[in-house]
């Protein structure tokens, strides 16, 4: 289908605490966007990124504010191109994610979508452990816990993903962009 937009690239980046649930959103839109939009859909997973992009960065401030300005970069040269990229990170401070948008938007359009689950759900969704090993110390400087996660107050669209299931949260997301002629219809 023809992107209402003319093609203009567009990135939906996605925040939230660990285990919120921004990876399992993007997924699923990933495959929505495929059928009803004819641009190319990618998504930039924050975990997977690490692990190919930046395996020499740690967890500092520093650190984490680079891992996230590497994805914004991403985000910018997918949307430069006329295609949607889906980015997943929890990018907890709200400095670096305008940075990001500042990025994109050189280029395209930027929607951030606040994943906001709360800590309590996150921590049972866990599969990892990772909670458990920072409230007991083993994990340092781990968001929601020993770091800060700062809450945007500038996302556009606010999913709170223990209300909703993963369908809905992929229709309100699909409609807010819709009614602004950000994807095709």
């Amino acid at each position: 289908m023809v992107a209402l937009n003319g093609g203009q690239g567009l990135t939906i980046f996605f925040t939230g605490l660990s285990g919120a649930g921004k990876t399992t959103l993007a997924e699923a839109l990933q495959d929505r966007l495929r059928a009803i939009d004819r641009r190319p859909v990618r998504l930039l997973d924050g975990d997977v990124l690490r692990r190919h992009l930046s395996p020499d960065l740690g967890f500092s401030r520093e650190e984490r504010d680079l891992h996230v300005r590497r994805v914004g970069y991403l985000a910018s040269e997918i949307t430069a191109c006329g295609a949607i990229a889906l980015c997943a990170a929890i990018a907890p401070y709200d400095v670096t994610r305008r940075e990001a948008r500042a990025l994109v938007e050189s280029v395209g359009t930027f929607r951030l979508v606040h994943v906001a689950t709360p800590i309590e759900v996150c921590e049972r969704r866990d599969v990892k452990g990772l909670y458990a090993k920072a409230r007991s110390g083993q994990l340092t400087r781990f968001t929601g816990v020993s770091d800060p996660y700062e809450r945007p107050g500038d996302a556009e669209i606010v999913v709170n993903a223990t209300e909703v299931t993963v369908e809905e949260a992929c229709a309100q997301i699909e409609a807010e962009l819709g009614a602004t002629g950000l994807i095709g219809a």
